[in-house]
């Protein structure tokens, strides 16, 4: 993720909330007994949104038939050796310095943790192809595991069912290693808790936890076209002939990337988020707990108070090996701006990795306050670069996911025709494919954009990265029928029961009902 007030664009993820069954006013939803917010922005550990135990009932006469899923990967490490690194050469010079407050001397043992922690992040798991930065930690691990088997007891007569039907779970991944790390510990969920699964889910390269056996496009089991869409490339997706669907996900997202990079209206709105009068102000309320004033004063001041990620940091594995992660160098603090911003970085991470960083907390540098501002900040950026985004943009954040969209529809089809040859398609994949994805289907109160003239703020937008994209974060269709045929679809987010557009209330089948009857559910999305 990008640090505020640099120039480039934050990556970073959107998703949208579940929203309760009010038709005009859908509040973001928060989890059931929630605890206040941490501010941890999109790095938020996952959640259920709301209790299994109090779904609404399956209408009478109606049975479940299918399910399907798109899921981001669970809870990370950081994906580089970046703000740990800069901060740690940092914190050394003010050492050398005496620059430290009590506080800060207690700093420098904190980001040895964190940066031993992701060094060595899945080390030993069964299931990590290659340990160290940008692994899932255990937290993360967990989070797919327990939806999995929630979705088992949600709908056990359906897996009963695919007991005796061949090929009948398939998944697909980006083929990125964290999406593909997570449908893994899913499906393993899944045989764990039903032997009789694993000779049916395909392809069969995601029924084995082993490094060795990986899923490929050959296989089936990766689909850039619908899971990595916000990335597509000449070299590597123009390989093959495409069908016309595949050419309009590829225009889409060249369009897309496009308007990332080059967009003059996006890069002025980013633009003017750099100048908030505030960040200065926020950065000497972290700071000056851990270091002493006149130190803070020389940050950037001269290239011996610029700190990169230059270097190296060593850590002896489990077996006695000693591991090295190199930097990079091209992160720097040239600010108490930057500083500050760096540290929050690390303070968001921390959320999901309890396991690893065995006590380590961060909250003590972090004010409240601060990480508020610091979460506005990203949520901004994320707003305009991957969510709703300005009026003017004509939709291009969103219509990359049309694919997906399509395809979603096109399995309540099957089962609509009685050509469903699976039970379960279980997808795996990013921030930036649920994002617009959640997008394009407008769901209540959390997706409209701003216009230009306007700037996003938690005042003007409803719109919040650890509500609308927590790790690990979910769409999920049921889909029902009954004996003449009829078939209805409900949609849990983040497993709460949630409304599509309020424009598709008549598709409901009932009034104050999440189930939607699938064909008018279609004919609202114009899905052809």
């Amino acid at each position: 993720m990008n640090i505020l007030f640099k120039s480039s664009v934050l990556c970073a993820s959107i998703l949208l909330v579940a929203c309760n069954n009010d038709d005009h006013q859908q509040p973001q939803t928060k989890p059931e007994n929630s605890t206040p917010s941490k501010y941890y922005q999109t790095k938020t550990p996952y959640q259920p949104l709301q209790d299994l135990k109090k779904y609404e009932p399956i209408p009478q006469g109606f049975e479940p038939v299918f399910t399907e899923l798109v899921a981001r990967h669970g809870s990370r490490g950081l994906s580089s050796i970046k703000y740990d690194l800069a901060l740690y050469n940092l914190w050394k010079q003010a050492k050398a310095e005496n620059a430290l407050t009590p506080l800060g001397e207690k700093l420098g043992a904190d980001l040895e943790s964190m940066m031993k922690a992701n060094i060595l992040l899945g080390y030993g798991v069964e299931g990590i192809r290659q340990f160290g930065y940008g692994n899932e930690s255990l937290t993360g691990i967990l989070e797919h595991r327990g939806i999995a088997d929630r979705l088992l007891q949600r709908l056990p007569n359906l897996f009963k069912a695919a007991e005796s039907q061949a090929s009948s779970i398939l998944v697909q991944s980006s083929g990125v290693d964290r999406a593909v790390d997570s449908a893994k510990f899913f499906t393993d969920e899944l045989i764990q808790q039903n032997q009789k699964l694993k000779d049916k889910i395909t392809p069969i390269s995601y029924t084995s936890l082993a490094s060795e056996s990986v899923p490929t496009v050959e296989d089936g089991g990766v689909d850039r076209f619908k899971l990595y869409f916000h990335k597509l490339t000449a070299d590597q997706d123009l390989a093959q002939s495409l069908s016309e669907q595949e050419k309009a996900v590829y225009d889409a997202s060249q369009a897309y990337q496009k308007f990332a990079e080059e967009d003059q209206d996006l890069a002025q709105k980013l633009k003017e988020l750099t100048g908030d009068t505030r960040a200065e102000t926020v950065a000497m309320q972290v700071l000056r707990p851990i270091f002493k004033a006149e130190f803070i004063q020389k940050l950037g001041t001269s290239e011996a108070y610029t700190f990169s990620n230059n270097g190296s940091y060593s850590v002896v594995a489990p077996n006695g090996e000693t591991i090295t992660e190199k930097g990079k160098g091209k992160n720097s603090i040239t600010s108490a701006v930057d500083a500050a911003a760096y540290l929050y970085e690390l303070y968001s991470i921390m959320g999901g990795m309890q396991s690893e960083l065995k006590g380590v907390d961060f909250d003590k540098y972090m004010p409240e306050d601060a990480a508020k501002f610091y979460a506005e900040f990203n949520d901004a950026n994320d707003f305009y670069e991957k969510g709703p985004s300005f009026s003017e943009s004509n939709q291009v954040t969103s219509a990359i996911a049309q694919g997906l969209k399509q395809d979603l529809f096109k399995q309540v089809d099957a089962v609509v025709d009685k050509q469903q040859s699976h039970r379960a398609v279980l997808r795996f994949a990013h921030a930036e494919i649920i994002i617009p994805l959640a997008t394009t289907f407008e769901l209540h109160n959390m997706m409209q954009t701003l216009p230009l003239r306007q700037t996003y703020n938690y005042t003007n937008s409803a719109w919040r990265g650890e509500l609308v994209s927590p790790m690990a974060a979910n769409l999920q269709w049921d889909i029902y029928q009954n004996a003449q045929g009829s078939t209805l679809v409900k949609m849990l987010y983040n497993e709460k029961e949630t409304l599509f557009k309020p424009s598709c209330n008549y598709a409901r089948y009932r009034a104050n009902s999440f189930y939607y009857d699938s064909l008018k559910l279609k004919q609202c999305y114009q899905i052809q």
